[in-house]
């Protein structure tokens, strides 16, 4: 099965998820990861004072081939 060259519905080939590090966070990278995104470097965390606030990048696979 080839893959599109592009990600569906107008979705932008580069994302940055960041927020609390929490379930609903997992849950927007894992339903990036769903749709055929993959995971481009590790997780990075901080501490904001009250939470952890955590940041994950996803590419779609095209680019990975360019960078």
């Amino acid at each position: 099965m080839t893959r599109p060259a592009q990600p569906p519905d107008g979705l932008p080939i580069y994302r940055l998820f960041t927020g609390p590090d929490d379930a609903e966070f997992c849950k927007r990278v894992s339903e990036a990861l769903a749709l055929g995104y993959q995971l481009y470097g590790p997780p990075v965390a901080t501490f904001n004072g009250k939470s952890v606030i955590v940041a994950q990048v996803v590419v779609w696979p095209t680019v990975e081939v360019a960078v």
